[in-house]
């Protein structure tokens, strides 16, 4: 590419794959995923720089500012790192490892494990956003479910993973079904194991409790096609930083 500084490599077919237009619900977090591919696969390689702003914004078809977010939290996590001056740029750091991360309590994950796990949750949950929007709701189910929702939305970090764990699980007993909701819960105790070994960024989390509101606003009104479509969008979020951190 004509603008690439020391150590970046030329425009090339793996190259134009990985960093290749987003889809606009979740931008945020794919842009982080193409990211975070083009590290691992060595699209740019350790101490390589990545495409200029301008450039890599058009490429991906996402906002400047979705894009600076996505490059801050990467360099948070340890992965890049600017560089001012004349030669300056996002810079992939020379201490990197092409080793997926490891969760805590496993020797390895690999990505058939990863894609396993997605696949049983989206599965369940989106089944389970759908049937608890066709549900009958008693007032108290209602508040029940907008109290997890405000919950969730005003957790510290320390806390979010549990309250969003508690929402999704709140959005499954609404379904009335005890057999259900126990598969959920046990679909989210495998995700949580993933989840614990990727960071928390912030950008995603406000952006998923944006997603939980359209959610819980579906069930509420009575939606159940609007539910199973804003649940899909919301994992597949979730998905996209999963496969890009650990796979």
């Amino acid at each position: 590419m004509s603008d690439a500084g020391p150590g970046a490599s030329p425009r090339s077919p793996a190259d134009e794959a990985v960093f290749r237009p987003v889809r606009a619900g979740n931008a945020f977090e794919e842009t982080v995923e193409r990211l975070l591919q083009a590290i691992k696969l060595g699209v740019v390689p350790p101490g390589g720089r990545l495409p200029a702003e301008r450039d890599l914004s058009a490429r991906l078809n996402v906002s400047r500012a979705t894009l600076r977010e996505a490059i801050r939290e990467l360099a948070r996590a340890g992965f890049v790192e600017s560089r001012r001056g004349r030669h300056g740029g996002t810079f992939v750091r020379a201490q990197q490892t092409t080793e997926p991360l490891r969760p805590l309590g496993l020797q390895a994950v690999s990505a058939q494990e990863v894609e396993d796990v997605l696949t049983m949750r989206h599965v369940l949950e989106v089944g389970a956003a759908e049937a608890a929007a066709g549900a009958a709701l008693r007032q108290q189910d209602r508040s029940h479910l907008r109290a997890c929702l405000d919950e969730c939305s005003a957790a510290t970090l320390t806390d979010y993973r549990r309250m969003d764990s508690r929402l999704h699980l709140a959005i499954a007993e609404m379904t009335g079904s005890a057999s259900l909701t126990a598969a959920v819960a046990d679909a989210r105790s495998r995700l949580n194991v993933l989840l614990g070994a990727i960071p928390l960024l912030e950008r995603n989390i406000a952006h998923s409790n944006e997603q939980h509101t359209r959610v819980v606003a579906a069930i509420h009104d009575g939606d159940p096609a609007r539910a199973r479509s804003a649940m899909a969008e919301h994992l597949a979020g979730t998905s996209a930083l999963l496969h890009g951190f650990l796979t």
